[in-house]
């Protein structure tokens, strides 16, 4: 039977050694996400796979905020996170910046998670929308294209932060390869 590790035996850094650590060149931007427990999900995520940052736009709630604690944990402290009022003015300084920004969507020509993870950029960013509106129609204008997670059931939609963490995943272990981080 197998043993749960404890804290020590993971070795996990301290909130100032993981400022200082090497992040993956992945951003996630929140578009409008209503929910501070999503918002907190997201940044625990975030965290887990060591990415860039997060940027959270509208009328998105920003740290500190208790309930975004509650499943952030913490982690709203460790990752870098900037705030835009206007999405699409952080969509055009990621792109300034040299990303490429897909949106997270079902649209006519999105393409699967799995097609944007085998041939992702070096920079990449990801923008995840409202609950129950998506991604604004003019931010989906102005991404590179549609990342979309095929679904089989009867739902035609994920939680945000169940989203965020799928993408997350797949393209951080993507960028890891890619970097050997």
């Amino acid at each position: 039977m197998s043993q749960k590790l404890t804290t020590a035996e993971m070795g996990r850094m301290n909130v100032d050694q993981y400022r200082e650590a090497a992040k993956l060149p992945l951003v996630v931007v929140l578009d409008n996400v209503r929910s501070q427990h999503n918002v907190g999900a997201v940044f625990r995520t975030a965290d887990a796979m060591r990415i860039e940052r997060v940027v959270l736009c509208g009328i998105c709630c920003c740290p500190p905020n208790a309930e975004i604690h509650k499943t952030a944990l913490g982690a709203e402290e460790s990752v870098e996170w900037q705030y835009y009022k206007d999405t699409l003015e952080a969509v055009q300084a990621l792109k300034a910046e040299g990303y490429t920004v897909y949106a997270v969507e079902q649209a006519h020509d999105s393409i699967t998670l799995e097609e944007a993870a085998e041939r992702l950029p070096e920079k990449v960013a990801v923008v995840l929308g409202h609950e129950v509106f998506g991604v604004q129609q003019e931010i989906v204008d102005n991404c590179s294209q549609c990342i979309e997670i095929p679904q089989y059931g009867t739902k035609h939609s994920m939680n945000v932060s169940v989203t965020a963490g799928i993408v997350m995943y797949r393209l951080a272990s993507s960028l890891r390869r890619a970097t050997k981080a």
